[in-house]
């Protein structure tokens, strides 16, 4: 199922996919299955976090934040839930941290690639503290390898000797010799594979001594000197007269066995190594790299005048751990008895922030404040609302915080109702208050209450938030939210009929008025059929924001239809559906003119209208499984009586909605008629063009 799943995402990923399919995968994947327990959706909440990494930022734009949030309030709730494996709990965390981090993954920042000599260079400077000097072309870089200055003892690539010349051959400007009494073996200076000038040759005369450790003022001009001069040198030594080879042995006073001053390396003056970039000019036109050292300057034995400070790698702070969580708990409740008795705000706020509580810990910490005044008088609780809506303001906590510390609070609420037996009506106050301010939306509260969990928690809350504000405000901003309000239900309340009577009970009939209009219109034309009588009363008691609703043309025309049917057939059976008498036929047509004037009034110049009448005429054909001829006597009649236009029936066939049943079987009922209507159409625009 994962592959499957990696699968859709980088279709999705690729717009292979369009996103109502990508949504309707994440649904599917959230659902809680009927008789399947939590601890064993292990699997689809892997798949979840899955295509969340895959297709994520595509999903998340404007348009769909409001669904992205359901989804991740669902996955924090799920993310603290301790029946989940620690492994998903934790694979929910951090793709919820991922679209925190606006979808940048965390080890996108970790550089794991190749890197160059420069970076090399400036990381073992401030990482290890050593400076390594860099190469360029003007010097060679066997410099410590064969220059005449060093010894050959030091020289890293020089073989082992063995023999008698471990003793003395390694000794620079000494050796062994050569005559009788030596014993010359393979070992042996004398006999070894390389020519060094160290030592006596087998041709009998001497061989120049080396040049030993000078002073600072004895060899200014013999550092840099290039490979072309070294070579010569070492060629015409033999060709040199007597007085410029020093004979004899070196004496030990000239022999200097500290560094030179060069290799003393100040740390302070260094400056810090920077890349080189390369430049353009050609090598022929730029300055020799190798020169010789001024006059009274020591040589710099391969390294630059001003070398680079070594930096030192700064000391670690020990930081202070954070505070245990009983430590925080025990100053959360302290700020919150220190604020209701003082009621000062700046202090309570600045009392949270010196707490420096960790992120993981805030949800925890305003669960405490909420749990600290649930037994306090109203008042009490409302400056707690405002306490935790200023630190929002503040920064100190988020929305999110808030929703997972009243979950929190909710799944106590068995043990706490033994003490507190209205909870639920002091939680609701908080989440009525949060709303109001804000700090979460309706339908991030209404997302874990579904299907009747904490019911009637949801209720409660729409309760107060009509004694704080007032029915308008609270009809508006329900209907903005797009709440599903037999989603909130138990499962068994879930039908109109329970709904509108749980709604009544709880004085919240006013969220649906289409829904009580749909029971007492019916009863109004069934008392006084009189079009007069029934607009009058549709104008006393629907506001006129509805008159252009969808939804009650939908009710409208749906009453006039059924009044229809009760008026015409004492049965309502399929053999007199189907083949009703001329009398009934003539009926049915008065009835239909009588309404009219009704009908004309609400749908005249609204094709939107009219085509939503044309779908509750569809839903009423249908609830009577099609007779034969009603559909397009229905039809026939509007278009006649001048109710419904051309343009409206047109693009009721055109339109592809899915919400209402039996488009199918009216199209095969209509479409010949439609075809005509279409045509005929065409020839009158043909005919107002001649």
């Amino acid at each position: 199922m994962l592959g499957n799943i990696k699968f859709i995402g980088e279709l999705g990923k690729l717009d292979l996919i369009h996103e109502s399919i990508l949504h309707k995968c994440i649904k599917t994947l959230l659902e809680k299955k009927k008789r399947v327990q939590l601890k064993d959706m292990g699997e689809d909440l892997e798949c979840l976090c899955q295509i969340m990494r895959t297709v994520g930022p595509r999903l998340d734009h404007e348009k769909a934040k409001s669904l992205m949030d359901q989804y991740y309030g669902r996955m924090r709730s799920l993310m603290n839930n301790k029946d989940l494996p620690a492994r998903i709990r934790f694979l929910l965390q951090d793709t919820v941290e991922l679209r925190e981090n606006n979808w940048v993954p965390r080890k996108a920042f970790i550089d794991n690639g190749p890197k160059t000599i420069n970076q090399i260079r400036q990381d073992a400077v401030k990482d290890l503290g050593v400076f390594i000097p860099q190469m360029s072309q003007g010097i060679r870089t066997d410099f410590f390898q064969e220059s005449p200055f060093l010894p050959a003892r030091i020289k890293p690539d020089r073989e082992t000797l063995g023999g008698l010349a471990d003793m003395f051959g390694q000794m620079p400007g000494s050796g062994i010799g050569t005559g009788p009494g030596v014993i010359q073996d393979r070992f042996s200076p004398t006999m070894g594979r390389r020519t060094n000038p160290l030592f006596n040759g087998h041709g009998g005369h001497m061989a120049p001594a080396p040049q030993p450790f000078m002073k600072s003022n004895q060899g200014q001009n013999l550092l840099f000197q290039n490979q072309t001069h070294s070579s010569q040198q070492q060629a015409q030594s033999k060709d040199m007269p007597p007085r410029f080879i020093k004979k004899g042995q070196l004496n030990a006073d000239e022999i200097s066995l500290r560094p030179a001053q060069s290799f003393i390396l100040n740390k302070n003056q260094m400056p810090k190594l920077q890349p080189q970039i390369p430049t353009m000019i050609p090598p022929s036109a730029q300055p020799p790299r190798t020169s010789t050292p001024p006059l009274g300057q020591p040589p710099q034995l391969g390294l630059k005048t001003n070398p680079p400070p070594i930096q030192e790698k700064p000391q670690k702070t020990i930081k202070k751990p954070p505070p245990a969580k009983e430590e925080l708990l025990k100053m959360t409740e302290n700020v919150v008895t220190a604020y209701l008795s003082s009621k000062h705000m700046n202090d309570a706020v600045n009392g949270v922030r010196e707490m420096k509580a960790p992120k993981h810990f805030l949800p925890e910490m305003l669960s405490k404040m909420i749990m600290c005044s649930l037994e306090s008088p109203d008042e009490d609780r409302e400056h707690v609302s405002t306490l935790i809506n200023m630190l929002r303001m503040e920064g100190l906590v988020t929305g999110e915080n808030f929703m997972q510390a009243f979950l929190n609070v909710l799944d106590q609420c068995p043990k706490i109702e033994l003490d507190v037996p209205l909870v639920k009506s002091y939680l609701a106050q908080f989440a009525a208050r949060a709303i109001i301010a804000e700090l979460v939306s309706m339908a991030e509260l209404a997302h874990p209450l579904e299907n009747g969990t904490h019911f009637p928690l949801f209720l409660l809350c729409l309760q107060q938030m009509t004694k704080m504000k007032d029915r308008e405000w609270l009809t508006d901003l329900f209907q903005q939210s797009k709440v599903n309000m037999q989603k909130m239900l138990p499962e068994i309340d879930q039908n109109k009929d329970r709904m509108l009577e749980i709604l009544e009970g709880k004085g919240l009939s006013f969220l649906f008025p289409l829904m009580k209009l749909e029971k007492e219109l019916l009863k109004q034309i069934i008392a006084d059929p009189a079009p007069q009588t029934i607009y009058k009363w549709i104008k006393d008691n629907i506001s006129p924001k509805l008159h252009t609703d969808k939804g009650f043309v939908n009710i409208l025309m749906t009453s006039f239809l059924q009044y229809i049917i009760h008026e015409m057939y004492t049965t309502e059976s399929d053999d007199q559906l189907s083949a009703p008498t001329k009398e009934q036929l003539d009926q049915e047509k008065q009835l239909l003119l009588g309404f009219k004037p009704v009908m004309q009034k609400f749908l005249h110049e609204h094709v939107d209208l009219q085509v939503s009448a044309l779908y509750a005429l569809q839903v009423h054909c249908n609830a009577h499984a099609f007779p034969k001829g009603m559909l397009l006597r229905y039809f026939v009649n509007f278009y006649d009586m001048e109710i419904i236009e051309e343009e409206a029936f047109l693009a009721w066939k055109e339109d592809i909605a899915q919400e209402f049943p039996g488009k199918g079987k009216a199209l095969f009922q209509v479409n010949q008629w439609l075809t005509w209507l279409e045509t005929a159409e065409e020839e009158e625009s043909e005919e107002e063009a001649d």
